[in-house]
């Protein structure tokens, strides 16, 4: 393989024997030929000065916000612009631009073929003040898979425009680390910050998030993602999906979401955050997590959350809550087309911490959660008013709940002082509540029916079970670079 230094200095006999090799390709290679570089970490050398940069433009190009000094650019289906596979490498100050497709949407999703941007095999990638465009079908910008397999980037902007084409893409137990990006994605199914088969680490500071896209919310969580001190909007889809035992931890973020299109027919229901199980295999069953400490949430359609399929908890802590559609709920958990019919409700513990919070909580029959009100919260709003599902409420000495409607729980832990009525009836286990009177109750034990998961009340710091482990399905990961293939 050519290095980098002598791309330079035999770029005249690589162009005057071009039509000679070219009469070696097949006719896909030859509808996909790329006159631009495709490089490896094993072809780069971090430390390169200007006469060994990469072909393109060796001077400073201004791409928005960043100057970057060097072009590398692939158009080939399921190939990669930059590849660090089992070793170091560092790419600053550079342009990446990704077009062809991947036709192979598990190879695309699951292992990273067709991504502009590749880490595999225990590679350990830096990326500072680049700029990554990609333009093609499961065309993923930075991509960081497998188990010891770390990707850090930094100060950069990311574009995808093609459908399946995620911003910062995890899985196969790989990291990702990544601070002051603005990233945008216009296609579907493509979450700014994504995750899928194998999960692992992704860990976001500062920055902004925007998706365009039907099926596209900001974060798709089959991974453990935290996001800290962000923006991050949504126009069209959730702004957070959580898919089954993985979880968010948002941080002083501000999210708004305005999800007014359906990926399928699944659920009538819009909402701002879901969390569920799919039960396609590319999350682990058990209990998910969704968390946000301060900032704001912002919902333009629709619920709050939803819950379906599994067992989950959400602790909310000091955040600004806003549901601008009067006629969407608080939580809402309920079946789905997700499951087995009868067993695939939404099984939540929903833990407020020095939370202001209003609006309904719905449950339906085959739903149940546990509500905890503590450090000073406040809640005001009707639970289960349809007297459907089963629902435990614990409210610590400094908290209140204030009724909007009348509710209906199974058991109920309270002081005297804990809850106004506000002229409605609240009813426990069936019989009306007397305003002024102290309760003690027991928790409902939540069930993972599609799992032997099971969680009985609080969990000890609203912490889920253990991440994925990253194992791989059946099928091998491509080697980065798709062989040739003669046309029969």
């Amino acid at each position: 393989m050519l290095n980098r230094k002598h791309i330079n200095t035999l770029s005249l006999l690589l162009t005057a024997t071009m039509m000679i090799s070219m009469t070696a390709c097949s006719k896909r290679d030859e509808k996909n030929a790329d006159t631009s570089t495709s490089t490896s970490a094993s072809d780069s050398e971090p430390d390169r000065s200007e006469s060994e940069e990469e072909s393109g433009s060796t001077s400073a190009k201004s791409t928005g916000s960043i100057t970057t000094d060097e072009e590398i650019s692939n158009s080939s289906d399921g190939e990669h612009a930059i590849e660090a596979d089992g070793e170091d490498a560092s790419y600053s100050k550079v342009h990446v631009t990704k077009t062809g497709d991947s036709e192979e949407g598990d190879e695309a999703d699951f292992y990273g073929d067709n991504a502009a941007i590749f880490a595999t095999n225990g590679a350990t990638l830096d990326l500072s003040d680049i700029v990554v465009d990609t333009d093609g079908k499961h065309a993923n910008a930075v991509f960081s898979y497998g188990e010891g397999t770390t990707v850090n980037i930094s100060n950069s902007e990311i574009t995808t425009s093609g459908n399946c084409s995620g911003g910062l893409m995890t899985t196969g137990g790989g990291t990702m680390n990544a601070e002051n990006l603005t990233i945008h994605t216009t296609g579907n199914s493509s979450a700014a910050i994504r995750s899928d088969r194998g999960g692992g680490t992704v860990n976001v500071t500062g920055g902004s998030y925007t998706t365009d896209g039907k099926g596209s919310p900001v974060i798709y969580s089959t991974a453990d993602i935290t996001v800290n001190d962000a923006k991050m909007e949504s126009t069209s889809s959730q702004g957070v999906v959580v898919e089954g035992r993985n979880s968010v931890t948002l941080n002083n973020v501000t999210l708004v979401a305005d999800n007014n299109s359906k990926n399928s027919d699944k659920s009538s229901w819009y909402q701002a955050v879901m969390i569920y199980q799919s039960m396609s295999g590319d999350a682990k069953e058990g209990e998910a997590a969704f968390s946000m400490k301060d900032g704001s949430l912002v919902n333009k359609n629709g619920d709050i959350f939803f819950v379906n399929n599994t067992v989950t908890t959400i602790t909310l802590e000091n955040v600004e809550i806003t549901n601008q559609d009067s006629e969407g709920v608080f939580l809402r958990a309920a079946a789905a087309g997700w499951g087995s019919e009868g067993s695939n409700g939404g099984k939540v513990n929903l833990i407020l911490k020095n939370q202001k919070q209003d609006g309904d909580i719905l449950v339906d029959s085959v739903s149940a959660g546990n509500m905890y009100l503590t450090s000073g919260s406040t809640y005001q709003g009707a639970v289960n008013p349809d007297n459907e599902g089963k629902v435990y409420v614990e409210i610590e000495s400094g908290s209140k709940w204030i009724l909007s409607g009348d509710s209906y729980v199974a058991s109920l832990t309270c002081e005297a002082d804990a809850i106004d009525l506000n002229g409605y009836t609240l009813y426990v286990n069936g019989v009306a509540y007397s305003e002024g009177t102290a309760s003690t109750g027991e928790a409902i034990t939540l069930v993972n029916e599609s799992s032997s998961g099971r969680s009985k009340g609080r969990p000890e710091g609203g912490e889920h079970d253990a991440p994925p482990s990253g194992e791989k399905p059946k099928s091998d990961p491509p080697s980065g670079k798709k062989e040739k293939k003669e046309d029969s």
